[in-house]
């Protein structure tokens, strides 16, 4: 009867976030500049950094960085963190329990008893991100902004929350993956081993939680590592500067 639940919020969050539309990327993949000769030839250059043009990630680059996200070293530190703060937080039921939730009370068997809850979140939000990723045809990988200057790279790295490349040019595009994994991974703890006065609600409210909290990791890989794809020279893995958006 859990698992039912489960199926049936999953299925829900997925109906409700296929119903926003579209949005194209205000930071398009251009790499025509803003000259007069530009506008002549925008049709032949858009969606390509300057000198390179956009390749799709092979597959076993895409495992090597699902792997990164699920059991690299933002997901450990990135739920250690969360542990501690459902610990400290949270109310009481009738004076017993404490932390988020407070029946798994206080101490440190419950502190990796939420370690291994929010581990398990991101591990199905991350599941689920790059199983949509392969049926939508939509590349998750997140690619550091080829621009300068804190506030375009700031820029660039919170839209990608919400955004993904798509096609053989790369261009950014809405991702219904990367808004639908966040609530994914909530639904199914609240539903699945949460305490049972947990329901949909619940697991929408911390989804949003969830996707601001995937907005700082990508903030963190914009400026200290962007994942094991930045690693390889080879491939032009990057966006395009701040001087080719629109």
């Amino acid at each position: 009867m859990k698992m039912q639940r489960v199926a049936l919020a999953f299925l829900s969050a997925v109906v409700v976030c296929g119903t926003v539309p579209p949005l194209a990327m205000a930071q398009s993949s251009t790499g025509a500049g803003t000259g007069p000769s530009s506008t002549s030839s925008q049709s032949t250059t858009t969606h390509v950094q300057p000198g390179q043009s956009y390749q799709k990630p092979t597959n076993a680059q895409k495992f090597r960085n699902y792997l990164f996200d699920s059991f690299g070293p933002y997901a450990i530190i990135g739920s250690a963190a969360a542990a501690g703060i459902n610990q400290a937080s949270g109310d009481r039921i009738n004076g017993r329990g404490s932390g988020s939730p407070p029946e798994w009370g206080g101490g440190a068997g419950p502190y990796f008893q939420r370690f291994g809850s929010n581990f398990g979140i991101n591990l199905t939000a991350e599941t689920v991100r790059y199983g949509l990723a392969e049926i939508l045809r939509e590349d998750t990988v997140y690619y550091r902004c080829d621009c300068t200057g804190f506030t375009h790279r700031l820029e660039h790295s919170l839209i990608s929350t919400l955004a993904t490349r798509r096609g053989d040019d790369g261009h950014y595009w809405f991702s219904f993956s990367n808004l639908a994994a966040p609530y994914a991974g909530t639904m199914t703890a609240a539903l699945g081993w949460y305490p049972s006065r947990y329901n949909p609600s619940d697991g929408f409210r911390m989804g949003n939680y969830l996707l601001l909290s995937y907005a700082g990791i990508n903030v963190a890989k914009e400026f200290i590592y962007g994942g094991p794809h930045t690693l390889m020279a080879r491939t032009p893995f990057k966006h395009v500067t701040g001087s080719d958006k629109p």
